[in-house]
């Protein structure tokens, strides 16, 4: 039987989700805690492999297995045995043609950046930091070039495996709650690194170091040299990913944190 399952996690406290020499990783301690409750050896694929640091309110991954246990019990049998800064949301089972990553037609990230001159404390694991200030309506504005299919090779990263740099991204925005600036992108997929190296162009713009044309300009040069250093991995979280219907899945994921006021 197959099964997908929705976790969230504190990325801060592991070396991204793929299993590697360096440990704790999620998919480690996922599959670890699989193979307990299942009672016999459980492999996991998830939707959208993060990196050290990077978080998820909406990972979606799906396992293979012959043990029948409710819902419910997969649950709390998975979070017993999980490490606290990963916890299991829900779980369903599917027909074999779900596919955590293949069947998935969208995925949302969101990135924050606490905007403010004191370096933080409290959000420090949790969210980016810029002292200069950020002018999040020319941020937006210059995001919006991004919209569409598009040859993104400018935001991709060297060591990024996909065979070709076009994706679709179908939404885009950037916002500020008090002193709280967020970059939140839906797209059909994303290459390695690229929210990040999306957002690294944006500070740009937003600190004014930038035109707001800036980002339009990239695209047509293709060249991920010509665009802004990578920002760092504390403020993007994996949101949620949307599969058809027919696999009866939750569609959104808990909603913190969008941005709080923290004025």
């Amino acid at each position: 039987m197959r099964y997908a399952i929705g976790l969230e996690y504190d990325g801060s406290e592991f070396f991204g989700w793929q299993i590697q020499r360096q440990e704790p990783t999620v998919q480690g301690c996922l599959e670890a805690a699989l193979s307990r409750v299942a009672d016999q050896e459980v492999r996991a694929v998830c939707c959208g492999r993060t990196d050290t640091g990077v978080h998820a309110l909406g990972q979606v991954a799906h396992f293979d297995s012959k043990a029948e246990r409710a819902e419910r019990d997969w649950v709390l049998g998975l979070n017993s045995h999980l490490p606290a800064g990963v916890s299991v949301l829900w779980i369903r089972q599917v027909d074999d043609s779900f596919h955590a990553r293949f069947s998935a037609y969208s995925r949302t990230y969101r990135y924050l950046v606490l905007n403010r001159w004191i370096r933080p404390a409290l959000e420090a694991r949790r969210m980016s930091w810029c002292r200069v200030p950020l002018d999040a309506e020319r941020m937006h504005e210059a995001a919006q070039a991004l919209r569409g299919e598009h040859d993104f090779t400018s935001f991709r990263a060297g060591a990024c495996q996909a065979r070709h740099a076009v994706r679709e991204i179908h939404d885009i925005a950037v916002h500020r709650s008090g002193e709280a600036v967020t970059l939140e992108v839906t797209a059909n997929g994303f290459l390695y690194h690229m929210v990040r190296n999306i957002a690294g162009t944006l500070l740009s713009v937003g600190q004014g170091n930038a035109e707001v044309a800036w980002p339009a300009q990239l695209l047509a040069l293709r060249d991920r040299s010509k665009a802004a250093p990578t920002a760092a991995p504390e403020g993007l979280y994996f949101v949620r990913a949307r599969y058809p219907e027919q696999y009866g899945l939750p569609a959104a994921a808990p909603a913190f944190p969008r941005g709080r006021d923290l004025s």
